[in-house]
């Protein structure tokens, strides 16, 4: 089975929609504030952005292409010059030297490098395939080249700093991007792998230590009553607690994923489950990061489930009585094809999100959520008709300091291999 057949089956698994027809463009609402920023084209610049993006202080937008490039995938640039956007490939992957199929987005560190991972490649984890040489999955670290660049394109200098390795040790980290804690520790998930039962996947951190790095399993899920198979990453609140989801484990306690939190307690962590997942008006299968407002409170979605079978934003609020789950909005539409992103917050309180499916046009769609009353209101900002606009956003939204919103559309576009998009308020 060729990579690309390979990711097909697991994107169709995790209910991309990957069939659909390419529709002609049509006009909608707010046209004029929909942009695309690049086409992907499937060449040096990869295809297929199934990740979101990150910027720095200046304004610039770092990504990956989970495909395209050599084959493999790519992180790339963009920079804002006149009135347009130009990309530059920072880097692309060569498979099993140095891993393939970047499903996370790079997180920047303070000296403005950047981290991320690949879901497949390296050359340390035979067997985590179930039948072939396609490796576990690495953490990269990316810096500008320490020489001067005389050419158009200057690629930056990529270096593993781990590899992940089959059962019991976690491999396949997922579409969770990585995370600093205030020591300058690494924190990121794994779908599989651990010694839980099923291995059932589990958290990891990485600490620098003489000029390498160390992994440690912080929790290995046991896949009965606590969950399993994470996608999403995690996040800290303001005492140092980590906060995730889970998809769920089959013909397990949990069936359809969970919310849970880890507490440092002595040298370990503590695991608390906050919510199991009904696959009622609750929602199923969570696919994204949770995010934390001011308070403490904790916001997610799912992917499946809820009273209009998109997919719900839900809340988990602490009380005295413990840990208060409500469905916020229940969307509409395809089962399974809701959002996969996390959500992002306004400083008004505000949540933003996309769905993979859905929408006018059934190729997903932006939406906002403001809180009016004793409810919350819906507002489509963009449904994507799967034309030059793209389809199936997949990865995270994020904000300019003027208030515009950027994210990617993993397919679609004017060469089908994916875009940047922007919205201007």
């Amino acid at each position: 089975m060729s990579l690309r057949q390979r990711l097909m089956r697991r994107w169709q698994r995790l209910g991309l929609s990957l069939g659909a027809a390419l529709l002609l463009m049509v006009s909608f609402a707010e046209a004029q504030t929909f942009i695309v920023l690049h086409n992907f084209t499937g060449g040096q610049d990869g295809a297929n952005p199934v990740a979101g993006l990150s910027t720095d202080g200046a304004g610039n937008l770092f990504g990956t292409a989970s495909l395209g490039a050599l084959g493999y995938g790519a992180v790339f640039e963009l920079v804002h010059r006149g009135s347009g956007w130009v990309l530059s490939p920072l880097y692309q992957f060569r498979g099993m030297p140095d891993g393939f199929f970047p499903e996370a987005g790079v997180t920047i560190a303070p000296d403005g490098t950047l981290y991320g991972t690949t879901f497949y490649g390296g050359i340390a984890g035979y067997g985590c395939n179930q039948g072939g040489p396609v490796q576990c999955g690495t953490v990269f670290h990316l810096r500008p080249s320490a020489t001067a660049c005389t050419t158009a394109l200057c690629p930056w200098t990529e270096t593993q700093i781990y590899e992940f390795n089959s059962y019991p040790n976690l491999f396949w980290p997922n579409f969770g991007d990585l995370i600093f804690d205030q020591s300058g520790n690494l924190y990121g998930v794994a779908d599989q792998g651990g010694g839980g039962t099923g291995l059932a996947g589990g958290v990891f951190r990485l600490t620098a230590s003489n000029g390498g790095w160390t992994e440690t399993n912080i929790y290995e899920f046991l896949g009965t009553n606590d969950g399993g198979q994470p996608l999403g990453g995690v996040t800290f609140d303001n005492a140092g607690n980590l906060f995730g989801t889970s998809f769920g484990v089959p013909a397990s306690g949990v069936p359809y994923g969970s919310v849970y939190e880890l507490t440092p307690f002595g040298s370990g962590w503590t695991e608390t489950t906050l919510h199991l997942f009904q696959n009622g008006d609750d929602g199923a299968f969570p696919k994204a990061d949770v995010i934390l407002d001011a308070m403490g409170n904790v916001y997610g979605t799912t992917s499946f489930g809820g009273s209009g079978n998109g997919g719900t934003v839900f809340e988990l609020s602490l009380t005295q009585q413990g840990w208060v789950f409500t469905v916020l909005y229940s969307l509409a539409g395809p089962i399974g094809r809701g959002p996969f992103s996390p959500l992002l917050m306004d400083s008004a309180g505000n949540l933003y999100g996309t769905t993979v499916s859905g929408g006018a046009y059934q190729q997903g769609s932006v939406f906002k959520l403001a809180q009016t009353g004793g409810g919350w209101t819906y507002t489509s900002l963009h449904d994507f008709t799967g034309g030059n606009d793209g389809r199936a956003p997949y990865g995270n939204l994020i904000f300019d300091a003027s208030g515009n919103l950027y994210g990617t559309a993993g397919w679609g576009g004017s060469s089908g291999n994916g875009v940047v998009w922007e919205i201007a308020p």
